[in-house]
């Protein structure tokens, strides 16, 4: 295909994933690429994107956004672990139901959606499924839920005159990450980073530029054939760590101490299930100092099958987890005042 006669819309283009796939369609040649996001971004507009500001409920201010545009690339969500179930929906299931409204009113014929391997995953964790694996009975946070019926609206809406494809990328990691590694550094500087189970629980992570890549091949896909559309695809770094492990090294990388503090599964939970209780009463607009949603991330496995994605999409990573770590601990190091990291740490 020629990404020269492409133009592109990308909301929830000022987040990190977005920002990524602006930066490698720009590379691509993308002949215009825009994003549609709620704030400023002058490192966007520096680099030659258009941004348009909007809230993705508004329906015809997206709308209007997505006017002579070719594809879209749907990453806005509300993805927090904690808040308000009204406003999850809100923005997750209205807002992806508006960017569909948004692409068939203009005639766009690609949409590739950004969703979570969460909404698969059962409170006792998922070792190595594929796509086949079924939404669970119920879910332990709000985000999941409000994720898994956004992927539903995508997958319907695709048809002839809308091709579409879900990308479900894992723990979405490395530099200039403003949600999993910050709050992984806060909590271990404030002494509160326990692990919770027996260690040995096996993930899956997605380095931010290998995410951008899934999502790119799956436009690409998407342009030239419908054979893949309506379908859901995991993906990851192609090789699962060692969760605790994982954190270990990372922190121990910028000079930090490793986690020392453990409590089991059972005892996690329950630590959760109390402190999301004692925040509906007394707190109601903080956030618990965990969640079982988060409880059961740390503590099972959550790792998947990427077959399909290879197979159909013809991915494979573009940053190999060694590099990606290297990186990541280099620029982390640099925003804490470490300075560049060593060989011997880099590995």
């Amino acid at each position: 295909m020629r990404w020269q006669d492409e133009r592109v819309m990308i909301t929830g283009g000022n987040g990190f994933l977005g920002k990524a796939i602006a930066t490698a369609l720009l590379s691509k040649g993308a002949v215009s690429v825009a994003v549609f996001c709620r704030s400023e971004c002058p490192q966007l507009e520096k680099a030659g994107v258009e941004v348009v500001n909007g809230d993705i409920r508004d329906a015809d201010a997206l709308r209007r956004a997505c006017e002579n545009r070719t594809m879209l690339f749907h990453c806005a969500a509300k993805a927090e672990i904690w808040g308000d179930r009204r406003e999850f929906f809100s923005v997750n299931v209205e807002g992806t139901k508006n960017a569909v409204e948004s692409a068939y009113r203009n005639g766009i014929g690609v949409l590739v959606n950004t969703s979570s391997p969460s909404v698969v995953i059962p409170p006792g964790g998922v070792s190595g499924a594929d796509e086949s694996i079924p939404y669970p009975g119920r879910y332990l946070a709000s985000y999941p839920e409000s994720k898994a019926h956004a992927e539903r609206i995508v997958s319907s809406a695709a048809t002839e005159r809308l091709r579409s494809i879900s990308i479900r990328p894992h723990l979405i990691w490395g530099p200039g990450d403003p949600h999993i590694l910050p709050r992984l550094i806060k909590k271990a500087e404030k002494g509160e980073l326990t692990r919770i189970g027996d260690g040995k629980n096996l993930v899956d992570l997605s380095y931010v530029e290998n995410a951008a890549h899934a999502h790119v091949l799956a436009a690409e896909k998407l342009r030239i054939s419908d054979e893949f559309s309506g379908r859901n695809y995991f993906v990851s770094d192609g090789k699962r760590v060692n969760l605790w492990t994982w954190i270990d090294d990372f922190l121990i990388a910028l000079g930090m101490e490793p986690v020392h503090r453990k409590v089991s599964a059972r005892t996690g939970y329950a630590m959760a299930w109390l402190c999301e209780i004692r925040n509906r009463l007394f707190d109601p607009d903080g956030e618990p100092r965990i969640t079982r949603f988060a409880a059961m991330q740390m503590a099972h496995d959550h790792y998947f099958d990427i077959s399909a994605i290879r197979r159909d999409l013809g991915y494979e990573p573009v940053v190999s987890p060694e590099k990606a770590m290297r990186d990541t601990v280099e620029w982390f190091r640099i925003k804490r005042g470490g300075g560049k990291i060593s060989s011997t740490i880099a590995g």
